[in-house]
Parts: structure tokens; sequence; C-alpha cells
């Protein structure tokens, strides 16, 4: 498209095209900002929705056995749950017995999964996994980034730990990652993979555990108390390298990649282009402010995962402490919310002992089919305090879910507004309950809920769209990649919620959060968890970002962009300028002059027409100050 038509097809739409095309393109593969023209994430066959399935750590740690998971296999198949989607059966830590030295294959123990004892003096897990898919289902395994297992060195009184010498306790992938990963996947057949990351963080030459045990000593390449003392690219690059073995003995792409290294090493910035699969925090526990502090340090994250990559804030702890069926408000708020923001659904229970009111909520096919929607929009925070939250996810269809979430210990009136699930506030919303299907009398404008203490209600939404020809860009997180989000110092996300410390009670000072989310781009917010806003004017919807960002859209049939962007009146950096710039399909749309903190929004619009994808840029012009600059892209939306 020629500026002169882009200028006339602006003025007839009633839009303002600020400036000619003038901004570099930059060099594709040396700008980060340059406009390639490509989405960026790898695309991907597996996870195209959050897997789902049962992990045997919650249940038995590692006094996992043969017996145990076939069970909950044959549960999972007899009562249903494999035909909601609950197919992937998760060994976690503890089954194998050691790494033979004369050829560095691992042994199975046998003493646990008896099939595993084959002719020829092998062990092989292949006639487990093939009993697993005659029964429909897929096979997960557990190993360690590292050369030692997490359990090696937390759960020292297990009867289930690697034996031998040094060499033969060196169970993970470290120096073994192309050997152990066909082993895995061609030789045994798993189509699943959890990888730890315990050996590269615990086993430190100063380690009481190293010494105690006879360990050999790792440098660690993550400090969980410190990101500036972990080194990310080689945390990145180990995972990169599981990932490209994974690639060459699996040429069908049939295979999960989990990644377990508890939200450290900034794994939000390379997470998605590694695994199917991130973990954002650290173990969950059975417990309410464990549950909030997992909850927290993925649910504000949509605009990083999507179809093929997903936040994890770790498996279901339901059945267990606080979640166990003496606590089923509890048990189903911890379900609801995993469900609302594209969590991986994994049981962890003895499922040959689940009693019926728990069956109960991991069978409720209504939230299942909420998370597993083919959209893979997760859920944006509507709205946010410490004691309520409202979030919202876009389905396929139009249609909304909504789940309402009273985080404290008090009875509290949640009102819940067509706007903000992007609703038309002069049109009826119809309300479906997913817990027991009633359906409340449609609402105009807005309506009241009481929930009682810890309890989440969920809906699924049908209304009249508040932009009825388009669509809000934070309405859809699954079309969109943050492929630059500008963050140059990660930090530790604060407004994660802070917990008793699971392991070590009151001592110390309290452990804090790890997941370096702060500054990241958000939906409906700024990058610092505050409200959109530029020049004075609030925006309820919009993007927000840093600048020295670039963020992908999908297209398909819209033919216009547009924004209201700007500076947001938030930044700590009152100095600099940006500019802000379209993109479709690699070429340059339309773009504002430099913008500068306290000018009024400036609509930004261009054609789409035909464009498959669009990148949307703000670029600083200055550099006068070091620190971060916001930026708000209000209102961005497609239209038709």
């Amino acid at each position: 498209m020629t500026v002169r038509s882009l200028l006339a097809s602006a003025a007839l739409a009633g839009f303002v095209v600020l400036s000619t095309p003038a901004l570099a393109q930059g060099v594709p593969g040396t700008d980060p900002l340059a406009a390639t023209g490509r989405w960026s994430i790898p695309e991907r066959s597996q996870a195209r929705t959050p897997p789902m399935g049962w992990n045997s750590w919650n249940a038995f740690r590692t006094e996992v056995d043969e017996a145990k998971v076939v069970g909950a296999a044959k549960v999972l198949v007899d009562s249903g749950l494999a035909k909601l989607g609950y197919t992937y059966v998760n060994i976690d830590d503890g089954w194998w017995l050691k790494r033979r030295q004369s050829d560095g294959r691992l042994e199975i123990r046998t003493a646990i999964f008896p099939s595993a004892k084959v002719k020829g003096g092998d062990t092989s897990f292949r006639p487990y996994t093939d009993a697993l898919h005659r029964m429909g289902l897929k096979a997960g395994i557990y190993t360690d980034i590292g050369r030692n297992a997490c359990s090696q060195a937390y759960d020292l009184h297990s009867p289930n730990l690697p034996e031998g010498t040094t060499a033969e306790r060196e169970v993970g992938l470290q120096g073994h990652v192309d050997r152990d990963i066909a082993l895995y996947f061609e030789d045994w057949g798993f189509d699943y993979i959890k990888v730890d990351a315990c050996g590269i963080n615990v086993y430190g030459p100063e380690a009481d555990i190293v010494r105690e045990h006879g360990y050999r000593a790792v440098p660690p390449l993550i400090d969980q108390a410190s990101l500036n003392r972990t080194d990310v690219p080689a945390v990145r690059a180990r995972y990169a390298e599981v990932a490209q073995a994974l690639k060459a003995h699996n040429p069908d792409g049939d295979y999960v990649l989990a990644i377990c290294n508890w939200g450290s090493a900034d794994v939000r910035s390379w997470g998605k282009d590694v695994g199917h699969l991130w973990r954002t925090s650290g173990d969950i526990t059975p417990t309410w402010t464990r549950m909030l502090h997992n909850f927290d340090s993925a649910s504000t994250r949509a605009l990083y995962a999507k179809p093929g990559a997903w936040n994890d804030p770790d498996i279901l702890f339901i059945g267990h402490g606080e979640f166990d069926q003496n606590h089923l408000t509890e048990a189903r708020s911890h379900f609801a919310l995993w469900a609302m923001i594209n969590a991986p659904l994994l049981i962890s229970y003895d499922l040959r002992q689940a009693p019926p009111s728990l069956m109960d909520i991991w069978g409720n096919a209504d939230i299942v089919r909420l998370n597993q929607d083919p959209g893979g929009h997760q859920g944006v925070i509507a709205y946010a305090s410490d004691d309520v939250q409202i979030i919202v996810k876009t389905l396929t269809g139009g249609r909304k879910a909504v789940a309402l979430f009273n985080r404290g210990l008090g009875k509290t009136d949640v009102t819940l507004t067509a706007a903000q699930l992007k609703f038309a506030v002069d049109a009826p919303v119809q309300l479906k309950n997913l817990w027991d299907k009633t359906t409340p009398p449609p609402f105009t404008g807005e309506t009241t809920f009481t929930l009682e203490p810890r309890q989440t209600l969920i809906f699924e939404a049908t209304g009249t769209r508040q932009l009825r020809d388009g669509v809000y860009l934070s309405e859809i997180p699954g079309d969109v990649n943050v492929a630059v989000d500008g963050v140059v110092a990660p930090e530790p996300d604060p407004v994660v919620h802070r917990m008793r410390n699971a392991w070590g009670e009151t001592r110390g000072s309290g452990e804090r959060p790890v997941y370096a989310g702060w500054g990241g781009a958000q939906a409906d917010a700024t990058p610092y968890d505050q409200a959109l806003r530029i020049g004075g004017q609030g925006f309820d919807t919009g993007i927000g970002v840093l600048a020295n960002s670039r963020i992908e859209v999908r297209n398909s049939e819209n033919t216009r962009f547009e924004a209201k962007v700007g500076v947001d009146d938030s930044t700590r950096n009152t100095r600099d300028k940006v500019r802000f710039a379209v993109y479709g399909d690699g070429q340059l749309l339309a773009q504002t002059p430099p913008m500068g903190l306290g000018e009024a929004p400036r609509v930004l619009a261009a054609d789409i027409k035909g464009v498959r994808l669009v990148e949307i840029v703000a670029r600083s012009e200055t550099q006068a100050s070091d620190l971060p600059l916001v930026v708000a892209w209000g209102d961005a939306a497609l239209r038709r």
C-alpha cells in the first residue's frame, strides 16, 4: 500500500495517520525490533491446549510404583476422565535405579516397576508405555537438567533414591542429553518429559549434601535468591539442547517438554520459545496461601501463553490438605482458577481412593472445556485487589468465561459489570453457573453476587460485544506474541502473594517470589500493575508494555488496526520519547512522531486488509534516562 492510499483510507475511516512512514525498518536478525513478518514462536503440533492428565508427585512423591500408576490410569479410563482430555500419565521422581557405567544407559528400579524387567539384561519402560498406549493414554517421564535429581537433595529418607557410586547415581541429563532423550522417546516410547533443575541449583561446592553424600559438586547456574547471580543464557542453553534432542528423536513432533525451573532464570523471556510449558513458581503445597502464590505467578502473564506454550503454576493439589474432600470450596476454587488461566490440569492424587466429591470437580466437563478451548486465550484479570479478583477469558465464537474469586476469609459482595466482560452496557448479559448449572436472570449493566470465604463462582457469559465490529487485543492473548518486551534488567514480581515458607516455616526472613515478570507486557494494565493512562485519559482495555518492544498479532479477516497510543502516566522515565509504529507482514504501515510524557493520546490506525501478521513496535527515540519507559496501546483493536 502506498503512503497516499494509506492516508486516504485512514481519512475516510475517520482516523488520522500521524506521520508518513519513515521509521527505519531495522535489519532482521540483528535488530530485535525489526519487523519480520513472521510469527516467531515455533509452530507446534502438540499441546495446542494445556496438557491434562495425572502426575505421581503430590500423591506419592518418590514412593511411586507401577501398581499405583497403572491404577490411576485405569481410573482415568473407567471414570470417563480420559475422554474429557486427561490423557497424560506422568511418572515423577523415584523411578530410576542407577546409570550403568559401561555404556551410560539408565536402569529402571524393577522392584517398583516389574514390567521393566525384560529379556536381554537391559531394563525397559516399553512394556509399560505400550500398555498405556493400548488404553488410549500417553506416557510421561521425569528427569533433571543437571547430573542429580531433586530427590537426591530433598528426599534423603526415600527408599527409591538412585544407588551405587557417585557416577552411577548421576541420573540427570548433564552429559547424556541426546542418549537419554533417545532412550526415553525412541526406545521406551514416552510422549511427555518434565525436566527439573535441582542439578544446576543445589549441588554447589559448599553444599552440605555434596560432602555428606558423595556427590560431584556443580557450581550453580541458578541462584534462587538472586536473578543477577543466575546464568540465564546458560540455563536457557541447557533446555534448548533438550528441545533440540526431542525434535531429533521425535520427527512427528509427538512430544511435550515441561520446563521445571520454578520460574527462575528469567524463564518468562524464553520459555515459550523452548518448551511447551514452563513453571512460573516453586512447588505448590496443599495450603491456601501457597496456592495463591502459585496462581499469582501466572495469572498476569496472559500475553506470554498461547497454543503450544503455557504458563505452568504447578500440578493440582486437589484431594490433599486444604483442598481435600473436607474443603470442597477451596478445591473448587483451585480447579476453577487453573482452568481460567489455561494452566495444565494434572491430577496428583491416588485415584484408586478418590471420593465422588473430588471426581466431580476434576470431571466438571464445562470447566474443563474452558481450559481446553481451542482459541488458547488465557483469562485476563478485569478487576484486581488483595481481596477479590474478576478474571475474564475469551472463548471461541465470542462467548466469555468469568470467574469471581474471593481470596479472603470473609463473606463479600462482588459486582460484575458488562464492561468488565467487554460486553455492551445497554444490552442483556446471560450467565450460566458452571458449578450448579443454574442460569440467573439476564442482567443489564451490572449484577452482584455474595461469595463465601475462599469461594470462586465461575460462569459462561453471552452478550452483545462492546466492540461490535472487531476485537480488542487484550481479549485474544492467544493470538498475541510478545516477541520483545523491552525489559532490560529482569526483576522478580513483587505483587505475587508471599506465603509463610512451606518448608522453613518462619525461619529466616521469608521466601520471595523468583518469577521475573515485573516489567513484562500485560493485558489491560501497565507492566507494573497500574491502570493504563495517557495524558490524563484512562483506558479500561489495551496493552501495557515498555518502550523498545515488538508485539506480533495474528490476523485473518480484520481490515483495520487502531489504537490510542502514548507514554503512560505511570512511567518513572519522564524524559525520553518513543515512536509507535504498525507493520503488516513486515512492511511499515503507519507511525507516530516521537511522543513524550504528558502528551495526549494519539490515534494510530492502519489498513491491514489481507495482512496475516500485524506487528506493533514502540521504539525509543531518545535515551536521556536509564529508567524503563512505560508505554500504552490504549483500546488496541483489530476491526473489520
